[in-house]
């Protein structure tokens, strides 16, 4: 909170800055640099205004997140007996499937949550601490973005790593030179080493899949739908499955839905 609020405070003070480093570069004059300086320094100063006022807004979701806390802890006492009764109401002769297949779909979403935590976990922290070494401004709340963002497959360490190395550049072309040089490293031990170790055991969604799951979850309950929708989807995916698919023999099926099949 404190480097977001100081963050919106340098906002509109830092515009002229980026400007001065523009027009530096060439062909510079025949932006009109000038005119976009104007209008960049105004629509900051708007959303720096406009964020910061909306902040007790956003306040306000952690009643939400609390009301899932709580979700959770009774779900975790009187989870069993809740969850033996929903099965009670099913026919004997499907109970035993559905049994089966729910507890296929807990085994996946544990698994692919845990995973999928430890990844952002060593993403958030091995980024505050390179760029806090690096002197990078608000590298707190980088750093804690980098993490969070880490959950939406490519876009969102795109859309991270812009930001962070624009934040950088701001004050450095060498630091902006070291945030990338770091990003380009660690996705590199990411993919050879920390994902392969982390979710081997776990069954991977697809990343089309986490997104759109995200995007609709957060469209229809905002911070909370958002924590529940990938668990969702993986509980989706399962049942479509088990009860939805139709394999064949694989002989009259194209290859792409065949690899579609294992990998859904």
């Amino acid at each position: 909170m404190r480097d977001l609020r100081q963050f919106l405070i340098d906002l509109p003070q830092r515009v002229p800055e980026i400007v001065g480093k523009i027009k530096h570069l060439p062909m510079a004059d025949k932006l009109g640099v000038d005119d976009l300086a104007a209008k960049a320094e105004t629509a900051a100063t708007t959303i720096g205004s406009y964020i910061f006022s909306a902040l007790p807004h956003w306040l306000s979701h952690v009643f939400d997140l609390l009301t899932a806390v709580f979700l959770c802890i009774y779900f975790m006492i009187e989870g069993d007996q809740a969850y033996a009764f929903l099965l009670s109401l099913i026919k004997p002769g499907s109970r035993a499937r559905l049994d089966v297949t729910l507890q296929k779909a807990e085994l996946k979403m544990s698994k692919w949550l845990l995973g999928q935590s430890l990844l952002m976990l060593c993403l958030g922290i091995s980024s505050i601490v390179v760029f806090g070494i690096l002197g990078v401004r608000y590298f707190v709340l980088l750093g804690v973005l980098m993490g969070l963002l880490n959950i939406i497959p490519i876009a969102g360490g795109v859309i991270t790593i812009v930001l962070v190395s624009g934040v950088a550049a701001l004050d450095s072309w060498p630091k902006m030179f070291g945030v990338l040089i770091f990003y380009l490293i660690y996705v590199n031990i990411e993919n050879a080493f920390l994902t392969p170790r982390i979710m081997k055991s776990s069954v991977d969604l697809m990343g089309l899949t986490v997104l759109v799951a995200l995007m609709i979850g957060t469209a229809l309950s905002g911070v909370v739908g958002a924590l529940v929708a990938v668990p969702t989807a993986a509980l989706i995916s399962v049942l479509l499955d088990e009860y939805a698919v139709k394999r064949g023999s694989g002989e009259d099926q194209p290859p792409s839905l065949i690899s579609s099949e294992k990998h859904f």
